[in-house]
Order: C-alpha cells, then sequence, then structure tokens
C-alpha cells in the first residue's frame, strides 16, 4: 500500500492549502462529522473542482476556508493556508480584513444573497469600500468597470436596479461583480450555475476562464455539475460523506476513474449515444454521527469485499506523474471493470420512446397567456402593454408520449404547462382535452380534468405542507378525487410510496425528514395518485444531483408505461430532455421555433436557436471539444417582442430585413409527414451549415 504527499512535493505557488481538515457540526445528539481528513491545494491561476452528492460537504469545505461554519461549527483538526499564512490563527478583525478582498467567496442563489432592498451597485461598492481608501465617485467608476467585466449590459443604468428588477443570469453576474472588485487572489464559486438555462450558464463559465486569465485569479469551483468540471477545472476531487475519495488531473479522473464513487457518478449521467435506463448509486450517504470503520462508501459499492470494512482506508497513489490518487483499496479493480461502461443486455434495459400512434390526448390551438392589460386598471391607466408570457402556441400530445419543452429562463415554458392545466386563465386560443376545451368543462367535469391531469413542481421542498405528514399528504388527492374508503385510501397510499421505491415506514414522515430526492418521489407519488392520463413535469430534476436525477428520471420512465400517461417534460437540460422525451418543443419569447422527434431536433437542420441551446451542453468528457454558438444580449422582453422573427436581434444567422419585417411560419423541413417544423426563414441547407462561433 501507498499513501502519497504527492501534492505536497508538487511545484507551484500554492494560494490555498488545506491540509488533514477536520469539521463538525455540534447537535443535540452526537456531533455531525461533516469533513474528515480532507487535504487540498490550489496553486496560483488554477481552477480546482469539488463535486459529490447533496451532504457530501463541498460546502462545508467552502464554509470552513472562509470561516463561515456558524456558532454550531467548527474546525477539530488540520490546517488551512492562505498564501502561506494559516488562516485558524487569524483574528475577527484579520478575517474581516480577507474576506471579499483576497478571498471572495460567490454563493449560489443571488436571490437570498443579494439584499433586495439595495440597489445593485451600491452592494458592490459597498465592498469596494470596506477594502479600500476610496471616495463614493470612484467606487462607483470601478463598479462600472467590474459590471463590464462581467459582462453586465449598460452598467451605468443597471447598478441603479433593485436585484428583483434583473435577470437570474444579470443577478449572478452581480454577485460575481461584488466577488471580483477587490480583485482577489482566491475566488471560491459555490454551484455558481445551478438553475440557470444553458445559455446563460454558457456564459457564466467563460466568464470565469476570462477572469482567471486576466487577473490570474485561483478558483475553488463547487458544484454537482460533472460537465461544468470537464469544461473549466485543471483538477478535480470528489467528495462523499466528508471524504475525498479520488483527486487528479480532470482528465485522468474523469476518462480512468479509480474509484467506484467517481465511476457511480459518470455513470449515473443520461449518456447522449445510447437510450438506456440510467444507473443511480443505490442507497444513501450514511449517517455522519457514527462514522463506520473502513471505507465510509462500502454499503453502496459494487466492489466491496469484507477487506473494505474494517480499518482506515488510506488514499492510494494512481499515477505518479501527474498527482492522481484514490481512496480505495480495490482501485486497480475498479479501474479494470469501469462501472460506466458496462452496457451489456443484463446490466441495462433499453429505454423505449414511444411510436407516438396513439389517439390526440390534448390539442393546444394558437395558445396565448399573457399578464396585465386584463384589469379595469390596466384597461384605463396602464401604459405598459402585456406580458406576452406564451403568444399563439400550436401543438398536440399523444396518448402515452412524453414532449419535452425546453427555452432559457422566460420563455414562458413554466406558464405553458400551467396553462395547459387551467391553473391560469387563457387570453386566447384553446386547449382541447380528449376533444373538449377545458375553458367550457362543467364543475364535474372539471373535478375529473383536475383528477386525471396533475403537476410535479421543481421544487419538492415548498410543493409538500410540511404540517401534513407523508401518509396526508399521498391521501388528499384521493379524497378529493376518488369514492374509495378510508381502508382503501390507506392501502392505496402504501401502494403508492411501494411504486416510487420509498415504503410503508414513510407514512408517519414529516417533509423535513426526508431528503430532497425522497421529497420529489412524493412530489410525483401524489401526481399519481389517482391514476392521472396526463402529468405536466416543470424541472423536476434540475436541483438535484446526478445520483438522484438518474432515479427519479428511471421511476419518471416506469411509472408512464405502467399508468400509461403522457408527458409534458419542462427542462432547461437538453441531455435530460433527450433522454425521457418522444419529441422536443423549443420556446423562444413565447413561441415554439422548432419541434419535431427528439432524434431530429438534436441532428441538422436546426432552427438557429436551438443549434446555439446545443453548442451550450458541457460535456463530462474533458476531450470532447465543441464549438460554441454565442448569442449576443439577453433575451428582449416579453413586454416589447421583437417584430418579424422574434429571435433576430440575437440570431447568428440574420440573412437580412426578411428577419426583422417577416413572422416565418412553423414548417416541415423534411418534406414528409411535417412531424419536424421549424420557424426560420432560412431553407434546409442553410440551417445545415456551420456557423463561425
Amino acid at each position: 500500500m501507498q499513501t502519497t504527499t504527492l501534492e505536497e512535493d508538487s511545484a507551484g505557488q500554492s494560494v490555498l492549502d488545506i491540509t488533514s481538515l477536520d469539521v463538525e457540526y455540534q447537535t443535540e445528539g452526537k456531533p455531525v462529522k461533516a469533513a474528515r481528513d480532507v487535504s487540498l491545494r490550489i496553486e496560483q491561476g488554477e481552477t480546482v473542482g469539488i463535486a459529490g452528492e447533496s451532504g457530501s460537504g463541498k460546502s462545508t469545505l467552502a464554509l470552513a476556508v472562509m470561516q463561515y461554519l456558524g456558532d454550531n461549527g467548527r474546525i477539530t483538526g488540520g490546517d488551512i493556508k492562505f498564501d502561506g499564512e494559516s488562516l485558524l490563527d487569524l483574528s475577527p478583525e484579520e478575517l474581516k480584513r480577507l474576506r471579499g478582498n483576497r478571498i471572495a467567496h460567490v454563493p449560489q442563489d443571488p436571490k437570498t444573497s443579494l439584499n433586495p432592498s439595495l440597489r445593485v451597485g451600491e452592494q458592490i461598492a459597498e465592498t469596494l469600500r470596506i477594502h479600500r481608501d476610496i471616495s463614493k465617485e470612484e467606487s462607483m467608476e470601478k463598479v462600472y468597470d467590474v459590471l463590464r467585466q462581467v459582462d453586465l449590459p449598460d452598467p451605468e443604468y443597471n447598478s441603479e436596479k433593485y436585484p428583483h428588477e434583473l435577470s437570474g443570469g444579470m443577478q449572478q453576474r452581480v454577485l460575481f461583480a461584488m466577488g471580483l472588485v477587490c480583485e482577489p487572489e482566491l475566488l471560491i464559486l459555490d454551484e455558481p450555475t445551478t438553475g440557470l438555462d444553458v445559455t446563460t450558464q454558457a456564459k457564466i463559465l467563460d466568464l470565469i476562464e476570462d477572469l482567471k486569465s486576466s487577473m490570474d485569479t485561483s478558483v475553488l469551483l463547487i458544484t454537482h455539475n460533472l460537465g461544468v468540471i470537464a469544461e473549466i477545472a485543471d483538477r478535480v476531487s470528489i467528495m462523499y460523506a466528508g471524504e475525498i475519495m479520488e483527486k487528479g488531473p480532470v482528465e485522468s479522473v474523469f476518462n480512468n476513474p479509480a474509484n467506484p464513487y467517481t465511476q457511480g457518478l459518470l455513470g449515473a449521467l443520461p449518456d447522449e449515444d445510447i437510450s438506456t435506463e440510467l444507473k443511480p448509486i443505490e442507497g444513501q450517504i450514511p449517517s455522519l454521527q457514527d462514522i463506520p470503520a473502513g471505507c465510509i462508501f462500502s454499503d453502496r459499492c459494487e466492489f466491496a469485499q469484507e477487506e473494505c470494512r474494517a480499518g482506515t482506508i488510506e488514499e492510494e497513489v494512481v499515477s505518479e506523474d501527474d498527482g492522481h490518487t484514490s481512496k480505495c483499496r480495490r482501485w486497480e479493480h475498479a479501474r479494470n471493470n469501469p462501472l460506466q461502461l458496462d452496457h451489456s443486455p443484463e446490466s441495462d434495459t433499453e429505454i423505449l420512446q414511444s411510436d407516438s400512434t396513439g389517439d390526440t390526448l390534448i390539442d393546444v390551438e394558437n395558445l396565448k397567456k399573457y399578464y396585465g392589460g386584463e384589469s379595469f386598471f390596466d384597461h384605463f391607466f396602464s401604459s405598459e402593454p402585456p406580458v406576452k408570457a406564451v403568444n399563439g402556441v400550436d401543438f398536440e400530445i399523444r396518448e402515452s408520449e412524453a414532449i419535452g419543452i425546453v427555452g432559457e429562463s422566460g420563455c414562458g415554458k413554466s406558464t405553458l404547462g400551467s396553462t395547459l392545466l387551467n391553473l391560469l386563465d387563457i387570453t386566447d386560443g384553446s386547449v382541447k382535452y380528449r376533444g373538449s376545451d377545458i375553458d367550457a368543462l362543467s364543475e364535474s367535469e372539471l373535478k375529473e380534468f383536475r383528477s386525471e391531469c396533475q403537476i410535479v413542481f421543481q421544487n419538492p421542498h415548498s410543493s409538500l405542507n410540511p404540517k401534513r405528514t407523508i401518509g396526508q399528504a399521498l391521501e388528499r388527492p384521493l379524497e378529493l378525487f376518488t369514492e374509495k374508503s378510508e381502508a382503501e385510501r390507506k392501502e392505496r397510499v402504501i401502494e403508492l410510496l411501494d411504486q416510487v421505491e420509498l415504503g410503508e415506514e414513510y407514512v408517519g414522515r414529516y417533509p423535513k425528514e426526508l431528503s430532497g430526492g425522497e421529497k420529489q418521489r412524493v412530489a410525483i407519488a401524489r401526481a399519481f395518485a389517482a391514476d392521472p392520463s396526463f402529468v405536466v413535469l416543470d424541472e423536476p430534476v434540475s436541483a438535484l444531483d446526478v445520483s438522484v436525477q438518474a432515479s427519479i428520471l428511471n421511476l419518471l420512465s416506469k411509472l408512464q408505461d405502467e399508468y400509461d400517461a403522457s408527458y409534458v417534460f419542462i427542462s432547461h437540460d437538453l441531455s435530460v430532455v433527450k433522454h425521457i422525451s418522444d419529441r422536443v418543443a423549443i420556446m423562444y419569447l413565447g413561441e415554439i421555433v422548432e419541434i419535431g422527434p427528439t432524434e431530429q431536433i438534436f441532428e441538422p437542420p436546426f432552427h438557429p436557436y436551438t443549434r446555439s441551446l446545443l453548442s451550450s451542453i458541457p460535456s463530462p468528457d474533458p476531450e470532447k471539444s465543441s464549438e460554441r454558438i454565442y448569442l449576443e444580449g439577453d433575451v428582449p422582453s416579453a413586454r416589447h417582442s421583437p417584430s418579424g422573427c422574434a429571435f433576430h436581434t440575437r440570431c447568428p444567422q440574420k440573412i437580412g430585413d426578411i428577419c426583422e419585417t417577416e413572422v416565418p411560419p412553423l414548417e416541415s423541413v423534411d418534406g414528409g409527414d411535417g412531424t419536424h417544423q421549424i420557424a426560420c426563414h432560412l431553407d434546409k441547407e442553410e440551417m445545415s451549415e456551420p456557423i463561425d462561433p
């Protein structure tokens, strides 16, 4: 057995050096040992990624570096050195001078991190004035400069905005500007792209790369998105249950993983070329109050033997040349039998997509949903035009079909889903369910419609009542929509829990006692309680780590077969949409610009907008190169849609005045049955031509 000190011996100037770090959180019972024997080094100008499931200790590590652990958190062992000086020896005043100045932390959610009562420019300037002897006028000039660096349009104008007046992507840029305004030596990014659509995510990743090269800033990148790490990180550390299981150069770790946990994470990702059932990591992260002997991952590991469950597992050298290490006694066996490459017929079940030959279940004709302009006040006193959230959409959903809805934030995806279910009033057009206009349903017909058409929201934390047990939450739709007796309802609740792979023991639990993935399973079970024929899935996996995401996607595929249900699957993740959908509709500014069978959407010809979305997907393969197609500017206001083609203000293939003056119809591009349609003035050959990135 070999232990390694490769990082200590490597050349280069160390900016951050974490050695054998232990972190605990005090609770009413035993302390939670959130990080144990963690060692990590970041050199000047280097980006190191930290990946792992929720609860692995990634954010705890960032908080420990910043000394932000809170009253119940404490460092019980090891050391953290910044620029050769121990952070643990600094006084509160010395830490205050360091934070935001030489070390900056960009948290995950700008909505909770930005002060809603202060203009964004003032929030950035405040950070600058704390650490610099600078006048108000000088600070604002610096604010404008840093906002230009992060590519925020019209800095003088937008710096006067409050956070709620900016889009999610613009808010994230403000957080970056706040972190960068003092030109830090170390930038800690905690899930900087989670929840962002692919084009905004691509811009943020490019921004990180540009800033790193221009400022020579070192970056600690925390994310569960392996594609993001593959794209911009130099080295990666894989964390599990408070320990680093594997680390090394990104290319070496991702292309030749030497730890079963790393292989499990990579194997849980949807494969772009193979439509197979996803392979999640079975089980859950163990309690960190009672740490078992041996390998912390052994209970979930397919390679584990008795020798793995005893003693202390040391970090072993995989490659002396590049510092690749793995905390696994059987790493050589694991590397020779990689889990994510096992696509044998025995191990994987092929996902058979529907042939879409069923009868029409839902027929959508010229559907419009506008906000504003409807009330008496709006009609007589408001000078603002309405927000055209959905602006003339036509498509149909067949029985047993899954149709994906994709587009940037603000394109109208969620509004469309809610309008299909009659949760929002229709402004114009119609939605017909089994031939009946949902706006004209009687009270009894509407009740039946509600029982047959359900929705699963993105955030199960807010969609489950914290005061109801899981059993009560699942029993409620049975009370509303069925005539089952109490005994039959109780039996059905247990059946539902079994179908979503939970169990009878969850009946009496409350949402706070469940993990994020378990809560989403309960939300899905509730949607299927009354045997629905149609379910809208609104970003159901976007906030989940890759293994839980794989479990939920497999569950949704299984339930669709069992209930013969149709899906509308709303997401900004095209790889997920490709995995689960029979057809895909691409939305832009309230309109469908392309729709067709999934395999045709991912092959040319493309609408220029579709092509840009596809080029922005980060791949977990570090060696995979793709030319990103950049879109200038942000999505225009839905109050003031551009004339002609709505996409012409950002289109890299705009051909002239026709794009600005004439609305392109949604037309067939295959010359056949019209299943693949694109709204674009370009012809098929022009849409297939290469674009200069």
